[in-house]
């Protein structure tokens, strides 16, 4: 989706390091330098449930940190090595923590593709919502992502807004069905273009 903005009414900042000043900030190791010139233009929307389909647990602060157990639960034994990060996770009362500086890469994408660009990590930023594509998300959470896409999009030069699904097509389901991008876009005052 291309975007141009009729109007912005953010309440949240980013400073000149990247980081939100209404977030918590938890760094996580999983990120690295962006390559050198690239323009971050891209906001990718994410889900993700640890374990799957429950909310409100530590568990993904943890596996962002690379600090999960991958014994605790069955469903994490696939996740044993992996490293992955995101820029900001947005859990379901609308509270935003922060694990990698907007100015650095977080490993949020994988292997991705957008317009015919690879590697969306180099021009992305990734935001992830806790739930699991199946379940609404809240109230809170898009009022969390509306102010959070406004912040970023007044701070960046962000022409796109895509889900994981759009730029890995057939390996990657998010943010689902059970996201409101009607909802979304509309709060923002996006114009499609």
């Amino acid at each position: 989706m291309r975007i141009g903005f009729n109007s912005l009414h953010f309440t949240m900042n980013i400073d000149s390091a990247g980081l939100l000043d209404s977030a918590a900030f938890i760094l996580s190791p999983n990120c690295d330098e962006r390559p050198q010139g690239e323009i971050v233009d891209l906001l990718v929307i994410h889900h993700i449930s640890l374990p799957p389909g429950q909310f409100s647990g530590d568990d993904v602060i943890q596996f962002f940190t690379n600090r999960l157990d991958c014994d605790s639960h069955p469903a994490y034994k696939s996740l044993q090595g992996v490293k992955v990060s995101a820029h900001f996770f947005i859990r379901r009362d609308g509270a935003v923590i922060q694990f990698v500086p907007c100015e650095k890469r977080a490993w949020h994408a994988g292997i991705s593709s957008w317009q015919d660009r690879e590697r969306c990590n180099d021009f992305s930023i990734g935001i992830e919502l806790e739930g699991n594509g199946t379940v609404p998300f809240t109230d809170a959470q898009y009022t969390a992502l509306i102010a959070l896409t406004e912040c970023l999009c007044a701070r960046y030069p962000i022409q796109h807004i895509a889900g994981h699904s759009d730029i890995a097509p057939g390996r990657k389901n998010d943010p689902g069905l059970c996201f409101d991008w009607e909802r979304y876009t509309s709060g923002l005052g996006i114009c499609r273009t």
